[in-house]
């Protein structure tokens, strides 16, 4: 047996390595996690102070670099100076080119007088030049010179407008003879007029004094266009300048010169530049190698399995794309949320699933190397995200403790979350700025991340756990189902059996526990260990009724083949109904290759007591001995429990006996050889099984019997 010491502190040799089929996978995982790595490191947001907009500044902010950046300010003061040369843009209303029009087609319809002073126009052409000049006038806007001039500059149209500012606007006044030229020469252009049809009209509508208004539209319209046509203001920044000083109010200025500051500093650190790569490459390398050199000396279980690599660096580098896309919403261009999402939480997401599907310890370690790395790279505040998510990392490791069932991740994160709300009050006091509003939207903004975290690891825990074949607690407490099939037919068609493992499980559960083995694995996995019974359940004693035994009609050898077989039947019975490959193992081992000495003996009786004459494999278990501590403490407690059914009188000492005796022939027979089991830990469990044995078979006192 290997000692406990031994076991932690044994490195891989380099020769390990370089053997067949290990080398090429394992190589290529720690590639993988070093290139993941090594980009999570390299592409990285720069960090820049996150400023609210109107809060005050406690501290300094200087510009690190040369940069221009987008002057909203200086944009906004040039576009309202443009928009003052435009002066007030005016029309004829409405209702006096129509009141006007309908008094021109009047006086054609009761005055004939026109009839002899147009003798080549009709009426029709009157009707339809006083419509035109109407239509005309509708569209006509008065403006100042600067106003056209204006328009002119920025490619408005100025074909309706003409150039006539009116002295006073809220009386009557007369338009200049210039405009009804201009109004003339628009409508009346054509030859389908006659000349004196055209001054009949004119002068009707000219003679009349118009009520002028502002057009407030048009005016808009024109300020919205020299407006647009204004670009867009830069401002250069001089590495060193202030950009805000402690006690100033943080404007939108402010905000878009450290957006821009941050642009600059992105493109001047050049990411495809070669000593940007080296740099983040050996980086990359320094955390591999530690994490590598960690993994030797105190898990070398972990490196050992690439199963258990496999699992661990994707779980690693899905929490590094987790954290990036987090980033990518929280300080993103298109909108900046980590004003409200101070305080992102994400690798209790890590953390818990690290912790379900591989160990404690690797938990505790990657939860302090995952707070490390992205808090060094998000661009985010380190302090305070490596403190919380420390805190939250280590809290969930504890209360996951007891979790047996998935929807028990929901209450340990709220446990978490619940954890957190003082550390982030904390984190407002500490700003000397404790605003409520402040606080609710950071509580409400972490529970959202512990909710997200929730939501992920539930999907993603039966994905892997079928993808890498590991055993969680969640798991195993499905297999503990009565009602699963296997169970049920136990029971029914084997129940002494099912009694025996039942024994088993409590014997095997509380030694395991006792050393920090998996006492729950050991408790399921041992209600299936004897599974392979179920095909010939009578051969065995537990569920033999009525006092025959069948063995009577068998030789020696036929008894010990069907006792051996049922360890390969029940291998056959537990792939056919698709159980673990860790419940598989337990059911190939519990025996290992252990003789079947009842029968062996018989044997050994009929040929005159000579070992020579007697096969001893025929009568051995096909193997393999127990490869873990789990296995080899189920062969123990299968072993003492079975033995502890023929003891005349159950006490402290005969227990203890008993199981000692046992226990030494497992251990002079080799069985124990290839566990992990040490001597500290065997007799730790020497006394479990006595102690849990004396309470079980306690006795109780024998009752008179009642006189009548």
């Amino acid at each position: 047996m290997k000692e406990s010491y031994q076991d932690v502190k044994r490195k891989i040799p380099w020769k390990d390595w370089l053997g067949e089929g290990y080398f090429g996978r394992r190589l290529f995982v720690t590639l993988l996690f070093f290139l993941s790595l090594a980009l999570f490191l390299h592409f990285r947001e720069v960090r820049v102070n996150v400023l609210e907009l109107n809060t005050v500044a406690e501290r300094y902010i200087i510009s690190q670099v040369d940069f221009t950046f987008a002057d909203d300010e200086a944009t906004l003061l040039i576009k309202q100076q443009s928009v003052r040369d435009i002066g007030a843009i005016y029309r004829i209303g409405e209702k006096e080119l129509k009141a006007a029009r309908s008094e021109f087609e009047h006086n054609l319809l009761t005055r004939q007088e026109w009839r002899d002073q147009l003798q080549e126009s009709t009426f029709d052409e009157l009707y339809r030049g006083a419509e035109a000049v109407e239509e005309a006038l509708m569209l006509s806007r008065f403006a100042s010179a600067r106003t056209m001039q204006k328009m002119r500059d920025v490619h408005f149209s100025t074909s309706d407008y003409f150039l006539f500012m009116p002295s006073k606007v809220q009386q009557p006044i007369i338009l200049p003879a210039k405009f009804w030229q201009e109004i003339a020469q628009k409508v009346f252009s054509s030859s389908q007029y006659h000349a004196e049809a055209t001054k009949f009209i004119l002068d009707a509508f000219e003679a009349r004094s118009w009520m002028l208004e502002e057009d407030i539209s048009a005016e808009r319209a024109l300020r919205q266009t020299v407006q647009q046509k204004i670009e867009d203001q830069y401002t250069q920044v001089s590495a060193g300048t202030h950009i805000i000083d402690p006690g100033e109010r943080v404007t939108e200025r402010h905000l878009a010169m450290l957006q821009a500051m941050k642009e600059a500093m992105t493109k001047e650190g050049n990411l495809l530049a070669p000593r940007t790569i080296i740099g983040s490459l050996l980086l990359s390398f320094l955390f591999t190698a530690l994490s590598l050199a960690y993994f030797r000396v105190f898990h070398p279980s972990v490196l050992n399995s690439l199963q258990k690599m496999v699992l661990l660096v994707s779980i690693v580098i899905a929490t590094l794309v987790l954290s990036k896309v987090a980033e990518y919403f929280l300080v993103g261009k298109e909108s900046y949320l980590i004003d409200i999402f101070r305080y992102p939480i994400i690798v209790p997401f890590a953390a818990l699933l690290i912790f379900t599907l591989v160990s404690t310890e690797v938990a505790l370690f990657a939860a302090a190397f995952l707070t490390i790395v992205i808090g060094v790279v998000l661009a985010i505040n380190h302090d305070r995200f490596m403190i919380l998510n420390l805190i939250a990392s280590w809290v969930t490791i504890l209360f996951a403790r007891h979790m047996h069932k998935r929807k028990e991740v929901f209450s340990v994160l709220g446990k978490v979350w619940l954890v957190c709300i003082p550390v982030i009050i904390a984190f407002n006091l500490s700003q000397n700025v404790f605003i409520r509003a402040h606080l609710i939207q950071d509580l409400l903004s972490s529970l959202i991340f512990i909710i997200a975290i929730a939501i992920l690891i539930v999907g993603l825990l039966p994905l892997l756990e079928s993808m890498f074949h590991v055993m969680t607690d969640m798991t195993l407490m499905e297999y503990m189902d009565p009602n699963n099939e296997l169970l049920r037919r136990l029971s029914v068609e084997a129940p002494g059996t099912y009694q025996h493992c039942l024994v088993v499980g409590n014997l095997a559960e509380n030694a395991a526990r006792a050393i920090g083995a998996g006492g729950l694995f050991c408790r399921v996995a041992t209600l299936y260990h004897d599974i392979g019974k179920l095909l010939n359940p009578h051969y065995f004693t537990e569920n033999q009724l009525g006092g025959f035994n069948i063995h009577q009609l068998l030789t020696p050898i036929e008894s010990a083949q069907v006792i051996i077989a049922h360890v390969p039947e029940g291998e056959a019975l537990a792939r056919k109904y698709h159980l673990p490959q860790s419940f598989i193992d337990v059911i190939r081992q519990h025996h290992g290759n252990t003789l079947v000495y009842y029968f062996y003996c018989k044997q050994l009786e009929i040929v005159g007591n000579d070992p020579s004459k007697v096969d001893e494999r025929i009568f051995r278990y096909p193997g393999p001995k127990p490869r873990t501590k789990e296995s080899a403490i189920i062969m123990l407690a299968d072993t003492i429990e079975a033995a502890s059914r023929s003891l005349d009188e159950i006490s402290e000492e005969a227990l203890r006996d008993m199981v000692e005796k046992l226990i030494a022939e497992k251990v002079d027979d080799e069985q124990l050889d290839e566990c992990q089991l040490t001597f500290e830990e065997l007799g730790i469990i020497k006394r479990v099984f006595v102690k849990t044995l004396v309470v079980t078979g306690h006795l109780r006192i024998k009752y008179p019997e009642r006189r009548r």
